[in-house]
């Protein structure tokens, strides 16, 4: 049986190890840097963390929760879910924790990958798998100064908890995911806080709900109600996606949303202006927050748009001449989505590294493989983020597929299996085609590199991604002898 190393114990790295054990696979290492499982649900503590994709939806397929406690789950709950899964499965005594992978090489004779943490440890397996996902290192402003500041600084998904805000002069620089779940939360104690914002975000209304007891008496106790709400919210996501590029009077409607709530949460029409996008929905990230926009009303609030010039020991200076005085710098500046598995060293058999290959931005086909690098898969790999809906979907579909890939080399020992790069660049050729076509094109965000290349984003639905991903296509490959 091929033996499996997959690097990372987030939700990508744990449901990739219950694929492979529920089809037969136990030969499986998970090597994760950090000491607990859980990925961004770890690193994450910001106050306010929660998710924006409904709970029965952002969950694993195979393993739902009758008992979720709210519609959109904090992060203490869906920590606590991945924790009881992997539990459930024996996924611990896969994971070696403190195991930060440094660089992984091909052994074209062997036929197996060499993988050495930073630790010095070196271990082989058949197949790697990389599941790191896009979200997992933090991104620094380059602005000048940073190190200058007096006071207590940190990144949002850093959240240095041992600094209390409650009184303070608070610097948010961000206007981004977490950003406005965690102003919410600080606002009402803060002594004042200055959110400085480079591009409004457009803000849908988070309906959220507590769940009430006889709501989990009726999915416990009715057959198919986990699947069927489950089934509802996946239908209503794919319907809202197709206004991605085939039908973009949806997100039209969706602007209009978010516009009717600006229009009443914000009465002030000087804030309003600041607060309204000035690119089409869906170009960047959409938020979803209903106490976002009232917490900047508040009278201790301060929202500036003049460009940071640099940071100052006693706050943030803007172009405009202003030191905004501040004793906590909040930086909420995203993560560095576009640099995929830095800063692992990844080498092919002929000594090509796969961050060379992706030196113009990463590709793969179906976001999975990479010509040049055999038995080499990827969970959340290039393009398979999702604009709408639900990444547990995509992760579940890449899951399958490379298990399909690893069951191929178990009926081939000896053999390795590598993508034919005129399957890749077919794929990537319609793949950007496609992207054309859609808001992503229209503004600067997470999902495209400084050159300007779509690199993160899926365009379409999970429905589709998962209809190319149902099994791997054995012409898109070669199956070659290692011997």
């Amino acid at each position: 049986m091929p033996s499996v190393i997959i690097i990372g114990a987030g939700f990508g790295g744990l449901g990739m190890a219950m694929e492979l054990q529920r089809n037969g696979f136990h030969e499986v290492t998970i090597l994760e840097r950090a000491d607990d499982l859980g990925g961004v649900w770890r690193d994450n503590t910001y106050p306010g963390a929660a998710c924006d994709v409904p709970s029965p939806l952002y969950s694993y397929a195979r393993e739902p929760k009758p008992q979720w406690r709210q519609r959109y789950s904090g992060r203490e709950d869906i920590q606590s879910y991945i924790r009881d899964v992997a539990e459930r499965h024996e996924l611990g005594q896969l994971i070696v924790f403190g195991a930060e992978v440094g660089e992984a090489e091909f052994d074209a004779v062997a036929g197996q990958w060499t993988v050495r943490t930073t630790d010095g440890t070196v271990r082989t397996a058949t197949v790697l798998i990389s599941a790191v996902g896009q979200l997992s290192r933090p991104a620094m402003p380059a602005i000048p100064g940073i190190e200058s500041f007096a006071g207590a600084s940190f990144h949002s998904a850093r959240w240095d908890h041992t600094v209390d805000t409650a009184g303070k002069r608070v610097a948010c620089i961000g206007t981004g995911a977490s950003a406005i779940q965690y102003i919410p939360e600080i606002q009402p104690a803060a002594g004042a806080l200055t959110l400085f914002q480079r591009t409004p975000a457009w803000v849908l209304p988070k309906f959220d709900t507590d769940y009430k007891p006889v709501h989990h008496r009726v999915l416990q106790r009715v057959p198919g109600m986990p699947l069927a709400e489950r089934f509802s919210w996946w239908a209503i996501a794919e319907f809202v996606a197709l206004g991605l590029v085939e039908f973009p009077g949806i997100t039209r409607a969706v602007a209009k949303l978010a516009e009717k709530q600006l229009d009443e949460q914000i009465t002030d029409p000087e804030l309003r202006a600041v607060l309204t996008p000035d690119y089409p929905i869906g170009c960047k990230r959409a938020l979803f927050s209903s106490d976002y926009y009232p917490a900047l009303a508040q009278p201790n609030v301060r929202v500036t748009t003049a460009p940071i010039i640099d940071i100052v020991p006693e706050g943030v200076r803007t172009a405009d001449g202003a030191v905004h005085a501040a004793d906590v710098i909040i930086y909420g500046t995203g993560f560095k989505g576009t640099e995929f598995l830095w800063p692992m060293e990844i080498r092919g058999p002929g000594g090509t590294t796969l961050s060379k290959v992706w030196a113009d931005g990463a590709h793969a086909h179906l976001g999975i493989t990479v010509p040049g690098f055999p038995n080499l898969f990827l969970i959340y790999g290039p393009n398979t983020n999702v604009g709408v809906g639900s990444i547990i979907y995509m992760i579940e579909s890449q899951a399958r597929y490379i298990r399909h890939a690893v069951q191929i080399l178990a009926e081939h020992p000896g053999h390795v299996l590598e993508v034919r790069p005129e399957a890749e660049l077919a794929f990537n050729d319609a793949l950007q085609q496609r992207l054309s076509r859609t808001p992503w094109n229209f503004c600067t965000s997470w999902y495209r590199t400084a050159a300007g290349r779509i690199t993160n984003n899926w365009p379409g639905t999970t429905r589709s991604y998962r209809r190319r991903t149902r099994r791997v296509r054995l012409a898109d490959y070669r199956l070659t002898s290692a011997r």
